[in-house]
């Protein structure tokens, strides 16, 4: 009997119904629920919060998101490149595709 109670699962009750004993008294001297007033705005020292500005949209961070990756991986390319002399207009080559995208992917419309 002194070995069930120390198994892994027993224990873990054990600890649980505890836990939830101590949970249940701790909240018996709280307050009771009221409605929240003004209890989840943030604290801006008794004025009114600023507005929030507006946010982008998905199309703008799609486009920004897809800059990155093509900057990182045009990067990675060029780093792992080998020093001879040919791989030189290759990589030429690929960086005017690349300015190429950047273009496309940073011009405005308006």
């Amino acid at each position: 009997m002194d070995e069930l109670l120390l198994t892994p699962p027993i224990a873990a009750l054990i600890f649980l119904a505890v836990a939830c004993g101590i949970y249940r008294l701790g909240a018996r001297p709280g307050p009771k629920d009221r409605p929240p007033s003004d209890k989840y705005l943030p604290y801006t020292g008794g004025e009114q919060p600023l507005l929030l500005p507006s946010q982008q949209g998905y199309h703008a961070f799609f486009r920004l998101a897809l800059l990155f990756g093509i900057l990182h991986v045009a990067t990675l390319v060029l780093s792992t490149l080998p020093r001879d002399l040919q791989p030189h207009r290759t990589a030429l080559i690929y960086l005017a595709g690349i300015a190429i995208s950047v273009f496309a992917l940073t011009e405005r419309k308006e």
